[in-house]
């Protein structure tokens, strides 16, 4: 039947809560369904988006079935192709409770529409739906029935028409107990240009054609949240059907001839037009234009007033005497169809173990996630932790030479914070038991400098607490900032109020995060996606009342993190960033070390963060007279930070890598040991170490010892020493004596650097770091950071190093058993 080539969305909230209650279980549910309807790849779940279904358990009311069919419905999936998928995961009552609901499924398809008509002339009202064979309709004329001829068929004809044929009429469609409504329709007269004729096969004698547009929609303005309303009417015979389209791209819900959006943001400003139709006919309305504004402005003229303390009303007009400033907005200049990035960059810390305060545990979470959804968005990624105050500085510093004109910017931070008068500061792990403005970062101040680089968007998500600092009592002065129209502040909790995390024993997300990372990755606005993540921890019961997402914003165009990067070809500034950007990135390369024994060792590294490193060894070939040997890491610089209890471990958690998994390895069968290597930023000189080979022959029982000295240069982000100060910057001063060291130079700071990376040309780091890609799914796996950590460019054909695993295991998150009193404030205070 037609009914079942109709999509999931048609189906009621009733059934649709009914089908979900079937589904949420662990044997034979929403996951297997999932896992069904991936044969067609349009409906194919990502692994965010089952997290996020899993995810549902943690509200009293939440359903993961429930959100999975929401998905289906957004994507057009068909009764059909449900009911097949049902079927093949042997879903029995789930496949008969569907069936007999499409069986007894009425939808209407054709809605009775207005008419204007003269005494004497002939209209059509039509009705049709789909559903049961079997079908009967039933029209009235208000409460009364039409019992004439046509009265009970999908096409009520009224002719000649009478001064009593005037009103309002409705269509039911009824199959057995059940039925639907149409909607009603208004049969009105207007005055006939000429004599009738009886029932004439014209509503306008005269006229060549067989519709007319009588109303066209207007262009206007309106302000976000406001209803959007347009309007168009026609004259046709048989009666007009109504499509309206947005930016030429069809508006399937809004079939008739009024168009009625509640709540408007920025997505719903551009051009809309209606195509008006019959069974003989076609016209489209002309196109109007509707712009989106921040606030109503209903005033005669616009005026700008300068009020400051100590001046005089300085008036300003914006518009020409006696226009309306309405009137201009109407006709807005054309409004580009997609806004884009010149290059995207992120930075992102996490303060876990901090000297004198509660330590942390779910930043290392994360930031990881937060790293592998951003790189699925092309963004470029720098991911630290646990950063004293000059780490932190010197971080920034870097951060902002990576931006540029039209480069999204965004700075994550996880970790001890506060917010004293409106300014948020970020606490480094070495900051006192009392810490102040001084021992912080002011990321107001950071606001200023990004908007030095005339970015296009600075994106601020901070994870930390927003209580008053008792022991700071200094009014920190920021730098002046511009009216860009370009900011988005991400707060994970209110003004005065706390950041929790869950504690566990395994690796899991702070509470903002685990929201977050279900949203972050959709094709919206940003401050769309982030009020999305607003509602869904408004609906979590164990942070209701106790921490809510704040959004401040004054975004005004529709800017999005999935937003696509076009650069020139020959950008002298993209090519600059790819080499700032890939310094940090750059792993040493894989090599195998021969023995005198005969034993040869290969040497591997994997990025777990920019920071840190995973080191293994393994055994590829011995003699046969050696009956046992073991390759072990030994005489580290003090610099780096490694825990000896967890060096060369036979398994990655053993060696306290939560984050990477060894089933990446080239050889997983092949025995390794795993040594972890943290704080990489604080190395001072070239990575130096001792491989010490353990081994014994079949007829000795004394083990002899083999040692070689390896040194693997400056990896990852150890290039960019960040423990060192930057120097000032001789121009202008800083606005904050607590922000001095970002004060620096536009000339690159980076020639050192380079120099220490080798000889390397500009066109050996563009062959490294691949063109950002436009592929369209903001979701799909991209090639703009792949490599995500790069070999130095000595050597491509060794061995593949370790690379990060793209999700962490969410078994964890899924049980619903979460407790207030697990949680852990952010901060210490």
């Amino acid at each position: 039947m037609e009914v079942w080539k109709l999509s999931v969305g048609t189906l009621s909230e009733q059934v649709l809560n009914k089908l979900s209650k079937m589904l949420d279980n662990s044997t034979c549910g929403w996951r297997q369904l999932a896992s069904a309807v991936s044969e067609q790849p349009k409906f194919r779940c990502s692994e965010n988006e089952l997290t996020s279904c899993s995810l549902q358990v943690l509200s009293a009311a939440g359903s993961p079935g429930r959100t999975l069919l929401a998905r289906l419905a957004d994507r057009a999936c068909s009764l059909d192709f449900l009911l097949h998928c049902l079927r093949k995961m042997g879903h029995q009552e789930a496949v008969q409770y569907l069936t007999t609901t499409v069986a007894e499924l009425i939808h209407i398809t054709v809605q009775p529409q207005t008419q204007q008509a003269t005494v004497g002339g002939r209209v059509v009202l039509t009705c049709r739906a789909i559903g049961s064979l079997g079908l009967s309709y039933q029209w009235f004329k208000g409460k009364e029935e039409i019992l004439d001829e046509t009265g009970s068929t999908p096409e009520l004809v009224l002719c000649p028409l009478t001064t009593a044929h005037q009103g309002h009429y409705i269509c039911r469609v009824n199959h057995g107990e059940n039925c639907v409504f149409s909607q009603w329709a208004h049969v009105r007269f207007v005055q006939s240009a000429g004599p009738s004729t009886g029932c004439s096969s014209s509503l306008f004698p005269g006229a060549v054609s067989g519709l007319r547009i009588t109303h066209q929609p207007q262009s206007h303005a309106v302000s976000e949240g406001d209803t959007l309303f347009l309007e168009c009417n026609a004259e046709a015979n048989p009666p007009a059907q109504y499509e309206w389209y947005h930016n030429m791209v069809p508006m399937t819900q809004h079939k008739t001839r009024s168009l009625k959006i509640p709540g408007v943001t920025t997505a719903h400003r551009g051009q809309y037009k209606c195509k008006v139709f019959n069974l003989y006919h076609e016209a489209w309305t002309e196109a109007a234009t509707v712009t989106i504004g921040p606030s109503s402005i209903t005033d005669a003229s616009w005026v700008e007033v300068d009020r400051g303390l100590d001046s005089q009303e300085v008036h300003r007009s914006t518009c020409g005497p006696g226009i309306n400033p309405l009137q201009q907005i109407a006709n807005p200049p054309p409004l580009a169809k997609n806004f884009y990035a010149t290059d995207k960059v992120a930075l992102l810390i996490g303060n876990m173990n901090y000297l004198h305060h509660t330590q942390l545990c779910a930043p290392i979470a994360d930031v990881h996630e937060l790293t592998n959804m951003l790189r699925q968005m092309d963004f470029k990624v720098v991911s630290l932790l646990d950063l004293n105050w000059q780490e932190m500085h010197s971080a920034v510093t870097e951060f902002l030479l990576l931006l540029d004109k039209g480069v999204y910017g965004l700075l994550y931070f996880a970790g001890h914070g506060y917010e004293n008068y409106g300014n948020s500061f970020m606490v480094p792990i070495d900051a006192p038991e009392s810490y102040t403005s001084e021992h912080c970062l002011c990321v107001q101040n950071i606001l200023t400098r990004m908007q030095e680089k005339e970015t296009g968007l600075n994106i601020f998500l901070l994870d930390m607490c927003r209580k008053r600092n008792l022991y700071d009592d200094v009014i920190v002065q920021p730098g002046l900032l511009k009216v860009t129209a370009n900011i988005v502040f991400g707060y994970a909790t209110c003004v005065d109020a706390e950041a929790y995390e869950v504690k566990r024993e395994d690796v899991s997300n702070g509470i903002f995060i685990s929201f977050l990372k279900r949203r972050v990755c959709e094709d919206e606005k940003v401050t769309v996606m982030l009020d999305r993540v607003a509602e869904d921890m408004g609906r979590c019961e164990i942070t209701r009342g106790r921490q809510a997402l704040e959004l401040r914003s004054n975004l005004s165009e529709r800017r999005s993190l999935t937003d696509h990067i076009q650069t020139s070809d020959c950008s002298a500034s993209q090519s600059a960033r790819n080499m700032q950007w890939a310094v940090a990135h750059v792993l040493p390369e894989s090599r195998v070390l021969q023995f005198d024994c005969g034993v040869n060792v290969q040497l591997g590294f994997a990025a777990e963060f920019s920071n840190i490193m995973v080191i293994y060894t393994r055994i590829l070939e011995k003699p046969n007279e050696i009956v046992s040997c073991c390759a072990q890491l030994t005489d580290f610089p003090q610099d780096v930070d490694i825990d000896l209890k967890k060096s060369n471990q036979e398994t990655l958690l053993e060696a306290g890598s939560l984050l990477l998994i060894k089933e990446n390895l080239p050889s997983p069968e092949v025995p390794s040991l795993y040594t972890r290597i943290r704080c990489l930023q604080r190395l001072r000189r070239e990575l130096t170490f001792t491989i010490c080979l353990h081994y014994t022959y079949s007829n000795m029982d004394d083990e002899i010892q083999e040692r070689k000295s390896v040194t693997v240069g400056k990896p990852l982000v150890s290039k960019l020493n960040l423990h060192e100060p930057r120097p000032p910057r001789a121009c202008s001063a800083s606005s904050s004596s607590s922000f001095d060291s970002f004060d620096v130079p536009e000339c690159s700071y980076f020639a050192g650097s380079f120099a220490s990376v080798g000889s390397a040309s500009n066109n050996t780091w563009t062959y490294h770091v691949q063109a950002p890609s436009t592929t369209d799914s903001p979701t799909a796996s991209r090639s703009a950071n792949i490599p995500e950590e790069i070999d130095s460019s000595e050597l491509f054909d060794a061995p593949q190093a370790l690379v990060a695993s793209k999700s962490l295991p969410h078994s964890q998150l899924n049980e619903p058993n979460y407790k207030f009193s697990d949680m852990y404030n952010f901060h210490s205070h």
